[in-house]
């Protein structure tokens, strides 16, 4: 690689190269280096049609020996001629270069995937470059942003007033352009760190929320903004407890129907057995025709030896089994109550009590009836 030394007159900038913004302070330090120490690294150029030569790369030093008054500069002078090649080793060397923006770099990817003279692919670059295809992408998305918010972005990632990393940009990428850009500059003028980024860009995904309402929230300040979003998927876990307790009731009283319907089921089946032995058949018989009228409520104690012993000859009460499944789907399966319902029973009205009373003295009646069967059957 030989480097020679060529007058500064005849060397023209490449005003097409990524790298276009110089930063004054910054420039004034490389000056004051190269009149210490001379230029350390020459520049690229390659030949142009008159003699002329115009700069690869190396835009900042040859800016720097000019105003120094340097009439020569070291060169490498290149024999590439293909645009793209030119272009992709511009980008690599600006890479490794201090002062190259996010945005310049953005830019420069664009260029290469969408200029005709290009028309490049990400996984292309990536090959050529050496970063992930992820990488190219994530740049470009900072083209998304409007003028105002592409200014503040810097390299880096330290959190500075009325600056934007690119990590506190990412979260916003994919909102509408009426929340993106003015997020932005409140993220900058607030300092939020990139937590806080990422649940104000949920906050203005949400679908449930109207864009009248997230219009109003874009008045607010950074952490007005978190405390929205605070409130707000507080709000939305108690909503979900909620419908959560909701759907494990209705589950339990399904549960319980289907618990109810299928002994109702079992009863009508047992209701119809084969015809069992004839000293079970005597039993049973015994048992139904003595439980039938302290069921039907006939007094039995008033009935005459004649009547007694026509009852007993008649066949068996054919109602006890429907009496028996009625009583069945008509009575719940028993849920124990909740403890706030016997909290709540303490200040009830005495027609509630009245009506407690009445409930238990019906059940027991029913309790002594069919415990009375149950014995009769059984023995």
């Amino acid at each position: 690689m030989e480097i020679i030394n060529i007058p500064l007159k005849l060397i023209d900038e490449d005003t097409d190269q990524p790298r276009y913004q110089f930063d004054e302070d910054s420039l004034q330090e490389l000056m004051k280096s190269i009149e210490e120490l001379g230029l350390l690294s020459p520049i690229k150029v390659r030949t142009v049609q008159g003699g002329r030569y115009k700069i690869i790369y190396g835009n900042r030093r040859y800016k720097a020996s000019s105003m120094l008054g340097r009439e020569t500069i070291p060169c490498i002078v290149s024999t590439a001629t293909d645009d793209m090649e030119i272009y992709l080793e511009q980008i690599a060397e600006n890479l490794t270069r201090e002062g190259f923006s996010p945005i310049e770099e953005a830019e420069a990817f664009h260029k290469l995937l969408h200029d005709s003279k290009f028309s490049s692919s990400v996984k292309y670059l990536s090959s050529k470059l050496g970063k992930p295809e992820s990488y190219i992408k994530n740049k470009c998305d900072l083209l998304k942003f409007g003028n105002a918010v592409k200014k503040l972005i810097v390299s880096g990632v330290e959190i500075r007033k009325d600056k934007l990393t690119e990590d506190q940009l990412q979260p916003l990428k994919d909102l509408p352009l009426e929340h993106r850009d003015p997020l932005a500059l409140i993220v900058a003028r607030d300092e939020l760190p990139v937590s806080d980024v990422k649940k104000i860009a949920r906050l203005f995904k949400d679908k449930d929320i109207s864009d009248n309402t997230k219009g109003k929230l874009l008045y607010k300040s950074g952490r007005e903004l978190i405390e929205t979003w605070s409130v707000f998927e507080h709000n939305r876990a108690e909503r979900a407890k909620a419908a959560k307790a909701q759907a494990e009731a209705a589950a339990e009283a399904e549960k319980a129907k289907k618990a109810s319907a299928e002994a109702t089921a079992a009863s009508g089946t047992a209701a119809s057995p084969a015809a069992p032995p004839a000293g079970v058949q005597a039993a049973q018989a015994t048992g139904v025709q003595a439980a039938a009228p302290a069921i039907a409520a006939a007094p039995a104690a008033a009935a005459s030896p004649a009547a007694a012993a026509t009852a007993a000859a008649a066949p068996p009460a054919a109602s006890i089994e429907d009496q028996l499944r009625h009583m069945l789907a008509a009575v719940p399966t028993h849920q124990p109550l909740p403890a706030e319902m016997f909290q709540s029973a303490l200040g009830d009205t005495p027609s509630f009590e009245h009506g407690v009373d009445a409930l238990i003295e019906n059940l027991e009646k029913h309790l002594a009836e069919w415990k009375r069967v149950r014995e009769l059957v059984g023995k």
